[in-house]
């Protein structure tokens, strides 16, 4: 069985690296494309942005990235708001209250910025965000965050969901001009508890396998499988 699980593994990393391979030579391409969709109808009412791990006290290059991006968004008036999502799952920090914390130095204000701390998959972080775009009355949300993770969420914000998703996959070539912020963060605000459990620790592969598919999400009350419409 552990044999088994290190083969369907290494697939699914073979593959995952082929598919980034693919997006890197097509995201400029794509991103030009999502944000001329939106040109009429901008801003929208808030962005989804998905959380990373938090690790050794500093954001790594995607977490910046990400959050850079969203920065950026907002700054060129294509959104009104902000949603930064992730729970602490593989460090004790809140992913989605960290990336919020750098969003709000680099000059988001505060009240634009919403932190999701539910989701564990990356399914998930679409999910409770949109329920939270929800209670807040938002009616057009985005995702924004690297064209990889976009692309392998276009099928699941397309078919879970009854308000049209828009992607907006970050342009490495916008992101160049702010690499050289460096904002700095006190992160104990985003401390999850003392008694934090990694995800590697409890949830099996296979679970984790089936939470990144969606899996994790209770569809069974949505009569028709798709979250109802903001």
């Amino acid at each position: 069985m552990k044999k088994r699980a290190i083969h369907i593994l290494s697939f699914i990393l073979v593959c995952m690296t082929l598919l980034q391979l693919i997006n890197c030579t097509t995201s400029k391409k794509a991103t030009v494309k999502d944000l001329a969709k939106i040109d009429s109808i901008k801003p929208l009412d808030a962005i989804i942005v998905p959380g990373i791990p938090f690790n050794n006290g500093s954001w790594d290059s995607v977490m910046k990235g990400r959050v850079l991006w969203s920065y950026i968004l907002y700054k060129n008036g294509y959104t009104k708001n902000v949603i930064y999502s992730g729970s602490a799952v593989y460090s004790p920090y809140y992913e989605g209250i960290i990336m919020g914390l750098y969003a709000e130095q680099l000059g988001i204000p505060r009240e634009h910025i919403f932190c999701e701390t539910k989701a564990r998959h990356s399914t998930e972080n679409v999910y409770y965000s949109y329920l939270l775009a929800k209670e807040h009355g938002f009616k057009s949300i985005g995702l924004a965050t690297d064209g990889f993770q976009s692309s392998l969420l276009r099928s699941f914000t397309r078919k879970r969901f009854e308000t049209h998703i828009w992607h907006l996959p970050m342009n490495t070539d916008s992101l160049a001009a702010y690499n050289h912020l460096a904002p700095k963060i006190d992160p104990s605000s985003a401390v999850a508890s003392d008694s934090f459990i990694s995800i590697t620790q409890s949830e099996s592969f296979w679970k984790r396998i089936g939470g990144t598919f969606g899996k994790g999400i209770n569809w069974k009350k949505y009569p028709n499988g798709k979250v109802p419409k903001l």
